[in-house]
């Protein structure tokens, strides 16, 4: 991984006045630098394309190194050591073997009422816990589209239960309110780099993924334009999650698909949705005050293992 040392004018192509540039930009280092594509500088700099394509991969070449070929087995082995982030809800938390893993986006789909947007909150807590603890230390980013985020109070009851002090868990939550689609596009693209790289924040939750698309980009005449914009973004949320090694989360909104002679309630936002994200999970009602998390597409876990969980006034606890 990048140095803390390496400056955008260490880069080879990259002088005084071509990094003044970048910064007035918003690109923020080289890390950031490196997340971006040569269509996307070229059009925030109008550099000529050589000279992008050989910033850029001086940039990845910093950031990734020169060698990124690896052996499975150590591929392996490393993965046994990645650091998990806890709900720290049992249940949940043996669903997701351990908890969530970085570098990777989970996708929480479900009808109203099932603990999509508590489970988000619970996070933006768990995250700020030690690692002993079921966290990582950092803050947490919460893009919220649709005016969800909860009272501060509803914070203040989970950081209680896991022993923060509340003000403090607060302040390590950046909330970022969402205009539309372009809106989100930039608020990630450049304020959670910047947030990722000056607050350490650790997890970035889009609440919710699909909302701005589906009311922006009406009529069948405009869904593959809605869903090349929704790729866009997701594909975004990927690169961050990978450079910067953190935890990302989205929720999501359900339809109605037809099968035969019922209808089955399906996530929002089709194959480009389905695909780009790494761990797709349903949330659904049970009985009583019970809700159900179930495994709909992962490569690691099992299709339709499930967990059971309960909403109260100190979070998302087991049953």
């Amino acid at each position: 991984m990048v140095q803390d040392n390496v400056d955008l004018e260490d880069l080879e192509g990259i002088g005084p006045k071509t990094a003044q540039l970048l910064k007035s930009k918003g690109v923020l280092g080289v890390r950031h630098l490196a997340l971006f594509n040569p269509e996307e500088l070229i059009e925030l700099t109008d550099m000529t394309p050589d000279r992008v394509e050989k910033i850029l991969r001086a940039a990845r070449d910093i950031v990734f190194g020169n060698n990124r070929v690896s052996r499975a087995t150590d591929i392996a082995k490393n993965f046994g050591n990645i650091i998990r982030l806890r709900t720290n809800v049992r249940a949940i938390d043996e669903l997701l073997q351990s908890g969530l893993e970085p570098k990777a986006i989970y996708e929480f789909a479900g009808e109203f009422g099932t603990g999509k947007t508590q489970l988000c909150h619970q996070l933006s807590v768990t995250v700020q816990l030690s690692q002993d603890k079921g966290g990582v230390g950092g803050a947490a980013v919460y893009l919220d589209t649709e005016e969800a985020f909860s009272p501060p109070s509803r914070i203040v009851n989970i950081a209680q239960r896991f022993d923060l002090d509340p003000n403090e868990a607060l302040d390590n939550i950046y909330v970022v309110k969402v205009i539309n689609a372009a809106d989100l596009e930039d608020r990630i693209k450049f304020d959670v780099v910047k947030l990722v790289e000056q607050a350490n924040a650790k997890l970035i939750v889009v609440d919710s993924i699909i909302a701005l698309y589906r009311a922006e980009f009406k009529g069948r005449e405009r869904l593959a334009e809605r869903q090349q914009r929704l790729n866009y973004i997701l594909d975004w949320l990927m690169r961050i999650a990978k450079v910067y090694n953190v935890y990302v989360v989205l929720t999501n909104q359900v339809l109605d698909v037809p099968m035969g002679y019922i209808e089955v309630k399906r996530p929002a936002g089709g194959n480009v949705l389905a695909h780009a994200v790494t761990h797709r999970l349903f949330l659904r009602k049970s009985k009583e005050d019970v809700k159900v998390m179930e495994v709909l597409d992962s490569p690691r876990l099992p299709f339709k293992a499930s967990a059971m969980f309960r909403i109260t006034d100190k979070g998302i606890e087991d049953v």
